[in-house]
């Protein structure tokens, strides 16, 4: 008789979620599993959970929630000596991993990959005491999806976020940053407007920012856009849409298993959609940190 504790962000998704939770509760029970469930009420809510989860006798962890909340439980598991299975079912505004992964978002499909019990060991990303999933970014928009409010996300979804970056794109216009990297593969300082350093190829709701990028690889796909007028930002943005962009003479792409980002100006980081601090940071990979179920 197996044992699954579901953490579940009740802002993410709201309706829909909590129909798709009950659901696979119910499927789980009458299959015979042990099922607790834990709803969270603030921030790190989750990964406090988790560590609690991974000390006791469970035998996975289902998370229902968006990027950030699926980042505190992946917290959670790096923190604790018993490295529990996770089975994430997106129910956020964005769910850059989950959509990496083509993770099940219907109630029956998501039981079945359950019950089939197929999971790989991924990567996790760490920048001192802090770990994400996905990305670690700084620069232009990177402070988008931690500005935009709980209610907005709700309501608005994705677009939310758009409408955002619009706004800060209108107030505070585009101004490079003097940042310096350090990393065996790559050393530079440089004039950027955005660096990206990624697990999975999908970010933002874009599939294709880190289109070589393998969460099983042990390697992070680092992205630095550097300086660019209007035209070139243009231009640079739809090729990203087709994957072209690594190619264009502004970015630089290539990837490393460990690298130093530092700036003189205060940068804030973003790690999976959630505030990271302040630049300067070490970001490093943790091979096969996760084990996480898949179809």
């Amino acid at each position: 008789m197996k044992r699954v504790k579901i953490i579940v962000n009740p802002s993410s998704g709201r309706q829909a979620a909590e129909t798709r939770i009950d659901n696979i509760s119910k499927m789980l029970l009458d299959d015979g599993y042990v099922v607790g469930k834990f709803t969270t009420s603030k921030k790190d809510d989750a990964m406090h959970e988790t560590i609690k989860t991974c000390q006791e006798d469970w035998d996975f962890i289902i998370v229902s929630g968006g990027d950030g909340t699926v980042n505190e439980v992946a917290k959670g598991i790096a923190l604790s000596k018993r490295k529990l299975p996770l089975a994430i079912l997106s129910s956020g505004t964005v769910n850059d991993f989950a959509t990496y992964l083509k993770l099940p978002t219907k109630s029956a499909s998501f039981f079945e990959m359950i019950k089939a019990g197929k999971l790989i060991d991924v990567d996790l990303g760490r920048s001192g005491d802090d770990y994400f999933v996905n990305v670690a970014a700084g620069g232009l928009f990177t402070n988008v999806a931690y500005q935009v409010q709980a209610e907005a996300k709700a309501i608005l979804g994705r677009l939310a976020y758009y409408l955002e970056g619009l706004r800060e794109f209108a107030t505070e216009g585009i101004e490079p940053i003097r940042m310096k990297f350090e990393s065996k593969e790559y050393t530079n300082e440089e004039d950027v407007l955005l660096f990206l350093i990624s697990n999975s190829s999908s970010i933002g709701g874009f599939k294709n920012i880190a289109p070589q990028a393998e969460v099983v690889d042990g390697l992070f796909d680092v992205l630095i856009i550097r300086n660019s007028d209007i035209a070139e930002i243009a231009n640079i943005f739809f090729s990203l849409l087709r994957g072209e962009h690594i190619n264009h003479p502004n970015v630089k792409y290539f990837k490393t298993e460990k690298i130093t980002v530092s700036c003189e100006k205060k940068v804030d980081i973003d790690l999976d959609g959630e505030y990271g601090g302040v630049l300067p940071k070490t970001f490093e990979v943790i091979k096969q940190g996760l084990k996480i179920f898949v179809p």
